[in-house]
Formats: C-alpha cells, sequence, structure tokens
C-alpha cells in the first residue's frame, strides 16, 4: 500500500501533455506559458522560431515580457543560407524583440567531429539525454544557454522558455537560466507543457 506524505511542503502547478507532438500545440503552449509568466511576473522568455511565424504568435501574447527569439544558425540547412527571411527579423526587432542567430550550443565544432569521424561528442550526448524528455525540452534548454552566452537573458532572473518538435512549439519549461560554461548549475525547475507520448505505451 502507498502512502503519500501529505504534510511536506510544496506547490501543485498545472501542466499540459499533449497527446502529440508538433505545431498543432503551438498556441496552447504559448498560452499557458503566458499564464504561467504573469502568476510569476517572468519577465525573460525565449523561444525558437525558424521562418519566424512562432514568434509573431508569442508577441501578441508576451506583452508584458521581453522576447528572445532563437533562430537557426545560418548554414543549418544549407551553407550561408538563413532561414529567417530578413524582413521577418526586421520587423520582429522593431517590435521589441531580440533575435539571436548563432551556433547552436549542443552543435557547431563537435557536430562537425561527427559528422567527419563518426564519433558522438560531448555535446550530442548530453542532446540526446534531454531527448528523452522530448526534443521541445532539449530545445528549450539548448536556446536559453545561446541567449544567456549572448546576454540576452540575465543569470540571475527566472526564464520561461520554450522548445518544440520540427514546427511550432509543444513545450514550455520555468528554468533557471545559466550560461554555457555553467550548464549543470541550469535548473528545469517546472514544466508547463510537453507532449506526453501516450501512444509510445501501445507500442
Amino acid at each position: 500500500m502507498c502512502q503519500f506524505n501529505l504534510e511536506a511542503k510544496g506547490q501543485s502547478v498545472s501542466a499540459l501533455y499533449f497527446d502529440e507532438p508538433g505545431a498543432v500545440n503551438a498556441e496552447t503552449t504559448l498560452q499557458r506559458a503566458s499564464v504561467r509568466a504573469q502568476e510569476l511576473k517572468v519577465k525573460q522568455v525565449v523561444l525558437p522560431s525558424v521562418s519566424g511565424e512562432t514568434a509573431k504568435k508569442a508577441l501578441s501574447i508576451f506583452s508584458d515580457c521581453q522576447l528572445v527569439v532563437v533562430t537557426h544558425s545560418t548554414g543549418f540547412l544549407r551553407p550561408n543560407y538563413q532561414e529567417m527571411p530578413e524582413t521577418v527579423r526586421q520587423e520582429l526587432q522593431k517590435a521589441g524583440v531580440k533575435v539571436l542567430t548563432a551556433q547552436h550550443a549542443f552543435g557547431g565544432v563537435n557536430r562537425a567531429v561527427r559528422k567527419k569521424f563518426g564519433t558522438y561528442e560531448l555535446d550530442e550526448i548530453i542532446a540526446h539525454t534531454l531527448r528523452c524528455f522530448g526534443e521541445g525540452l532539449k530545445v528549450a534548454v539548448e536556446i536559453s544557454l545561446m541567449a544567456a552566452d549572448a546576454g540576452l537573458i540575465r543569470s540571475s532572473e527566472l526564464c520561461l522558455s520554450m522548445g518544440g518538435t520540427e514546427k511550432g512549439v509543444d513545450t514550455a519549461v520555468l528554468l533557471k537560466p545559466v550560461n554555457s560554461q555553467d550548464f549543470f548549475a541550469l535548473k528545469i525547475m517546472e514544466i508547463l507543457a510537453k507532449p506526453g507520448f501516450y501512444g509510445l505505451a501501445e507500442k
């Protein structure tokens, strides 16, 4: 028989677990993160956006927060190519959004080693470990590191960070951000939304 210590101190925070991953959950994920931002008065919000569509959706939802949008690195898809159109970048920046394009925290030179020699490096091992919780959680952690390294968010303040599976966002977490060199001090405090992957239990 299981017994629970109901006298233990803690908080009850609602979380969304989606039936499937992907962009279909973007609006709901953004809204859930926005509610928590208001509850905790969190001002730092980081999210990925490749085309800019997710960033535009977030603009109308996070009106009282500093949005940091992280793009794919230039050359991610093919050499010298940046997936976010310059017109979209300028539109976001004009609206007060900080747009970051940089080497991925879990990629870069180490990925070149993997491609050349077929040997996984430490950063990609970390990335694959985080994917046990879903692609979106890995992305949320990674872009928070990138934003902190670029000086766009402060490690002394809480941050709401989001990630997705292929397109849009389907994961939102509350975390204490750190710079990449302090990675193991990063703390995921709350998981607010993520795919539940319930269909995998049937396989």
